[in-house]
């Protein structure tokens, strides 16, 4: 993901709209490229933190973004975990087809 598809993903982001490999593309480009997670600090202080301030909310900005970075990881590894167990499932019921088979036809 290049800065551009960083930078257009952010309010997406912002507001849980991404997923799977998209949100996964969008964790490591912020990660590796100090523009782009500082541009996410800038929207989410917008977003966020203007709202906040206004109804008389505390804000704290670094504590916001971690806790947006950290549900989004969080979000990527039940993902993953959740795939795992599809494809293991999936593996399942082809070793059932084929042992169903082989009864059937005696092989």
């Amino acid at each position: 993901m290049n800065c551009k598809e960083a930078e257009k993903n952010i309010p997406f982001f912002l507001q849980e709209e991404l997923g799977g490999s998209e949100l996964e593309e969008f964790l490591e480009h912020i990660e590796s490229c100090p523009e782009c997670e500082e541009e996410l600090t800038i929207q989410l202080l917008v977003t966020e933190g203007l709202e906040r301030l206004e109804t008389g909310n505390n804000f704290n900005l670094q504590d916001e973004l971690l806790i947006k970075l950290t549900g989004a990881e969080h979000h990527i590894r039940v993902h993953r975990t959740l795939l795992y167990i599809l494809y293991c499932l999936e593996a399942a019921v082809a070793a059932a087809i084929i042992i169903a088979l082989c009864v059937v036809f005696r092989l």
